[in-house]
């Protein structure tokens, strides 16, 4: 009985009542490492899609058009909060938590490099890569009409028969001559980097 007693005597202080009846919890403080689901910043987009190629999880951020304006939709069911998206935008569209900060604290940055490659044994040197490319034809305007060049400026051309890289560098990535082989003897692939400005440069 004197257990009951003192139960219902503990139950009925005035503290204990307050904290039950009327419950605080701490208030939720971020830390400076927290990334949120990435927003919209006031700057441009330019539609490079360095934010969609980066971008880990499948689905999580496409780049659309909306009139003449185009901007980045996050869909929060697949992104991860991975923040690549933001580092790797050139323009400053996206931002989350303190990573433009931290970045520019360690001038560091992400770097896309394209490297296509040609599989001999498939390759029947059609050479619909070559014209396909958008940065062939604006090297040599004419390899759109002849379907031949022997310019040494452009990415790749024909010669003795098979497909040749020629130019690696200048390669922006598009995929056309990937899409565009009829033989799938053409790969582009993409090589992510992390880099430091050098302290002599900063």
């Amino acid at each position: 009985m004197r257990s009951v007693y003192l139960y219902l005597a503990n139950m009925c202080r005035a503290r204990w009542l307050q904290s039950f009846l009327f419950p605080k919890t701490a208030p939720l403080i971020t830390g400076e490492g927290f990334r949120d689901y990435p927003h919209l910043t006031d700057h441009e987009c330019t539609h490079c899609f360095s934010c969609m190629m980066i971008c880990p999880a499948p689905e999580a951020i496409e780049v659309i058009q909306e009139g003449e304006k185009w901007h980045p939709v996050i869909y929060p069911g697949h992104c991860i909060r991975c923040g690549l998206c933001v580092e790797i935008c050139p323009d400053y569209v996206l931002e989350t938590g303190h990573v433009r900060k931290k970045t520019g604290r360690d001038n560091t940055f992400y770097q896309f490099t394209y490297h296509p490659v040609v599989d001999a044994t498939r390759c029947m040197g059609c050479g619909n890569c070559s014209i396909s490319c958008p940065v062939n034809k604006e090297i040599d305007p004419g390899l759109a009409h002849s379907g031949y060049t022997d310019s040494d400026e452009v990415i790749m051309r024909v010669i003795e028969g098979k497909a040749r890289i020629i130019n690696e560098a200048k390669c922006t990535g598009c995929k056309t001559c990937e899409n565009g082989c009829p033989n799938g003897a053409i790969t582009v692939a993409r090589m992510l980097e992390a880099k430091q400005v050098p302290a002599a440069e900063q």
